[in-house]
């Protein structure tokens, strides 16, 4: 069983650069943490949707105690899809972009001010569709060398939300739980619930990957 000794940033961030990227777990570790009825669509992949292209960043950072941290939005309570819900910093890809990695650095500046110029890319995990807005998102891995100061943009974010990243391995934080969608359906999802946060949908199915790749970490 890993301990938070083993999540101290220095150490972890050189176990993070051990993992095979050409070998990703995909939708089988994605679709643990998926709703049920969702999953038939997440397994279509969007196919003759014309999904959006989008992607998000999924930051390292040395945060309280030197433990290895993550940031997180939290998206301001609106008539849409993805109304109060947390999420990676990230967005659709824009005309402007050179390509996606620039995708998700670009949005995590507007949204929460980090400096693309600071972060190290190291990675990206399987595309993952998102049904109900479309969205077919390829997430990014990053490393920065310090704790960002941090910048939301109001319209965009309601509330930071820093997390450990050593919580997404404690079996107590996952659950499955009731969650009301934004067309009023209640559903029970499996979920990440971390200090009082709810994680869950597409974000817990990125996480739920990148948990999958830590067990061919050397200990």
């Amino acid at each position: 069983m890993k301990t938070k000794d083993d999540f101290l940033f220095t150490g972890y961030e050189k176990k993070l650069r051990q993992l095979d990227f050409d070998c990703l777990p995909g939708l089988d570790a994605q679709i643990k943490m998926a709703p049920e009825i969702r999953q038939q669509e997440i397994k279509e992949m969007g196919q003759s949707k014309e999904a959006i292209k989008s992607s998000v960043l999924f930051l390292f950072y040395p945060g309280k105690d030197n433990q290895t941290a993550t940031v997180f939005i939290q998206r301001p309570d609106y008539d849409g899809v993805h109304g109060g819900q947390i999420s990676f910093p990230g967005g659709r890809y824009e005309s402007q972009d050179i390509n996606l990695a620039n995708t998700a650095l670009r949005e995590s500046r507007e949204e929460v001010g980090i400096e693309p110029g600071k972060v190290e890319i190291f990675g990206q995990l399987s595309d993952l569709y998102i049904p109900p807005s479309n969205f077919l998102v390829r997430p990014f891995l990053g490393f920065y060398p310090a704790r960002p100061e941090f910048t939301i943009d109001p319209l965009e974010v309601a509330a930071l939300v820093e997390v450990e990243v050593s919580a997404f391995f404690n079996r107590a934080n996952n659950r499955a739980m009731p969650i009301t969608m934004s067309n009023g359906m209640e559903i029970k999802t499996p979920c990440f619930s971390i200090n009082g946060h709810i994680i869950w949908g597409a974000t817990a199915m990125i996480i739920s990957e990148f948990v999958e790749m830590n067990r061919t970490l050397e200990d």
